[in-house]
């Protein structure tokens, strides 16, 4: 069996989410955008709704949540753009959000994250960004697929990153018992576990015409890289890293949740607006194999289905 052609997009590294979305018309269609208060997930929910979606903005602070939604609104002349309170760490939260939900969902991007973070637990003893970056968006869209297998072909997008190069999965230790706690190994396999999810999630759900891909932003100066020492910011810098605009940041979000040509594509990963080439030793682009895997990813859909189902806060 050969494999499926890469796709292609006219953008590129250098494309806004504003270009992306111009002239697609979202009228009718209801999105989410996770972690949308700061950096990208702005910029996503900002395009989603100048093109007329009514755009939910899910958010652990409501007040910094109804400014922005604000400000999109005044910038858009959308006054469609909602506010819900989600705490990704709280299974709880969760809980509330999936069980407030009415209607059809067109549009999810699980943009929301936390990175290299000092060593944290949740309730639950769940390592904090598996539990934010993984566990809590798992909970979220396995919670909401009636919501978007009611949608017609409704498309979920989840962030993850190049980090994931670094690292795959311990699937015997996922929360670092057994092993010294490495911020950025962590940040790494949470990240492995987003695009192993979209694999696995489209696997099960496109029957539904349920798309779900996994996206890598690109480098982008934000709350998201606060945990970060000005020594390995400069370091980074050094290595070549280019940052992009929150703008340029939210465009392969954008692209997968909403350009037209992608109705039917899922089950991959894209990074500045196109399919990934797989990942070559030496560099630090692509996508790696791990984070494809279809084996590993049923084995960690089984995995987060038994820890959120026995979730005290659930």
């Amino acid at each position: 069996m050969s494999e499926p052609e890469r796709i292609t997009t006219p953008f590129d590294a250098r494309s806004t989410a504003a270009e992306v979305i111009d002239g697609v018309d979202l009228t009718g269609r209801r999105a989410v955008v996770t972690g949308a208060s700061s950096g990208i997930g702005v910029e996503t929910a900002r395009a989603l709704a100048s093109a007329n979606a009514e755009v939910t903005l899910a958010v652990r602070d409501t007040a910094a949540g109804a400014r922005t939604a604000e400000d999109i609104a005044r910038s858009t002349g959308n006054r469609q753009v909602l506010v819900a309170p989600l705490d990704l760490a709280d299974q709880a939260s969760v809980t509330a959000f999936t069980d407030a939900w009415d209607g059809p969902l067109h549009i999810l991007v699980n943009n929301a994250g936390v990175m290299m973070t000092p060593e944290s637990r949740t309730a639950e003893g769940w390592e904090l960004q598996f539990a934010v970056n993984h566990l809590g968006h798992f909970a979220l869209t396995t919670r909401l697929r009636p919501a978007l297998a009611a949608a017609d072909r409704a498309r979920v997008v989840a962030l993850s990153s190049r980090a994931h190069l670094r690292d795959g999965l311990d699937l015997d230790d996922l929360g670092f018992r057994h092993r010294p706690y490495d911020p950025a190994v962590a940040y790494a396999q949470s990240k492995t576990a987003t695009a192993l999810f979209a694999v696995e999630a489209n696997r099960r759900w496109s029957p539904d015409g349920i798309t779900v891909n996994a996206a890598h932003p690109g480098g982008v100066l934000s709350r998201l890289t606060r945990y970060l020492s000005q020594e390995e910011l400069d370091q980074a810098t050094s290595t070549g890293e280019t940052f992009k605009s929150p703008e340029q940041g939210a465009a392969t979000s954008v692209l997968l949740a909403a350009y037209p040509p992608l109705a039917h594509v899922g089950g991959r990963y894209f990074e500045d607006c196109n399919e990934a080439v797989p990942h070559a030793e030496g560099t630090n682009s692509g996508v790696a194999a791990h984070a494809l895997d279809p084996e590993r990813a049923r084995r960690l859909w089984q995995l987060s289905q038994d820890m959120v189902s026995t979730s005290t806060r659930a």
